[in-house]
């Protein structure tokens, strides 16, 4: 079985990470998160590792983290996300309050819901999803066991937490949510977040002034 490769792509004003993954040797190729700029930079990586790209795989549905999937061409892949959030995906005018007035708002097609407790096969592994609100009320965690990595999006960053003060935000519940599901994970385990650098649990559960275990 071939390596898992994980490339870290900032993209968007906000420096909003996407993930592109795939394993050596084969072809298909999975992406969590599409910021803006995805479809500038996504196609020539594709063409130059010789890849294919399957499935998109969003953490939760704030603006950042798939307005990138309106220059897409959404056919040629299955775009998943938590039902919670479907409606700022598919219309994403809902969430204009919050958006800089500048950003169009592009909707998006869902096609499969992400439920928390689910075990998906992406890439050949075995991928626990975990049910993380207090950021978004769709957010969720997918967890790599064996490969001993967790893609988390806004939920926790290094030395950090994502932002609670934008509608369906709550930090009693995001706080609930790192505790219970976060936490709990092997201290070893790498964070991949969705703004910044990776992390580690026990880093975080050692430094993370705002959520302690």
């Amino acid at each position: 079985m071939g390596r898992m490769n994980i490339q870290t792509l900032p993209l968007g004003p906000f420096e909003t990470n996407a993930y592109l993954c795939w394993k050596d040797g084969e072809s298909n190729a999975v992406l969590f998160d599409a910021p803006m700029g995805t479809h500038e930079i996504l196609p020539k990586l594709l063409e130059e590792k010789g890849l294919k790209l399957t499935d998109v795989y969003l953490t939760h549905g704030h603006w950042d983290h798939f307005s990138g999937l309106a220059e897409m061409d959404q056919s040629e892949f299955t775009t998943w996300l938590h039902p919670e959030d479907r409606v700022m995906v598919e219309n994403p005018e809902v969430a204009r309050a919050y958006v800089p007035p500048y950003f169009q708002l592009i909707p998006a097609k869902v096609d499969q819901d992400l439920e928390p407790g689910q075990t998906l096969n992406i890439l050949g592994q075995s991928v626990e999803l975990r049910h993380v609100p207090g950021h978004c009320p769709g957010s969720i965690l997918f967890y790599f066991a064996d490969l001993k990595f967790a893609i988390v999006g806004d939920a926790i960053f290094q030395g950090s937490i994502g932002r609670t003060d934008l509608p369906g935000g709550n930090f009693d519940q995001l706080a609930n949510s790192i505790q219970q599901h976060i936490y709990t994970l092997p201290p070893a385990t790498r964070l991949f977040p969705g703004h910044g650098p990776e992390t580690t649990v026990e880093f975080e559960m050692q430094n993370n002034p705002y959520v302690r275990p």
